[in-house]
């Protein structure tokens, strides 16, 4: 078994590295964003037919990755969505795991006779958590910006400028990189 570690394309800043450390996005231009993205999940939903909850679904879910970083919403508030480890705009796959929990909420509201009353509590629950991790954080991570390694950020910050990555997020990209040592293979 090799003993180096595999090849990435990634690089992750170290604690003991200085990288400039994106400000925290402004949480009014977050939630204009946001709504809007709602509004034009409601009118997929509206418009579509019987198909209509599974596209909004999935416009909810991808919506961060198609205008690199940035849904309709993000776009027009001038927020963007990064991958912290690279630096880049959000993928198709970090939006889905930045926007999962928002698709849960979705996905109550298909139950079969709680409908409406378990999206307003999904909503409630879900929502309300993940706004008060976003105001609390210091960089305005929310739980599934924190699955997805990702933090949204002024759009206007220059793209190719080295980005800031959290400690903790450090120490879960170097775990995920690390490759047993021979020696604790026996």
């Amino acid at each position: 078994m090799s003993t180096t570690p595999p090849r990435s394309g990634l690089r992750v800043v170290g604690l003991g590295e200085e990288g400039p450390k994106y400000p925290k996005a402004s949480l009014l231009l977050r939630g204009g964003a946001r709504l809007l993205d709602l509004v034009v999940a409601w009118v997929l939903y509206v418009s579509t037919g019987p198909a209509g909850i599974v596209i909004a679904l999935l416009y909810l879910l991808f919506a961060d990755g198609m205008l690199q970083g940035q849904s309709v919403g993000k776009k027009l508030f001038g927020v963007k969505v990064i991958y912290l480890p690279t630096g880049a705009g959000a993928r198709h796959r970090d939006s889905v795991l930045r926007n999962a929990p928002f698709g849960l909420v979705i996905i109550l509201s298909m139950m079969p006779e709680l409908g409406f009353k378990a999206f307003l509590a999904g909503a409630a629950v879900i929502g309300g958590i993940e706004a008060f991790r976003c105001w609390r954080d210091p960089e305005g991570v929310r739980l599934g910006d924190a699955w997805a390694q990702t933090q949204v950020i002024d759009g206007k910050v220059p793209h190719g400028q080295p980005q800031y990555v959290s400690p903790r997020d450090e120490a879960r990209a170097s775990a995920r990189l690390r490759v047993p040592h021979r020696d604790s293979l026996d």
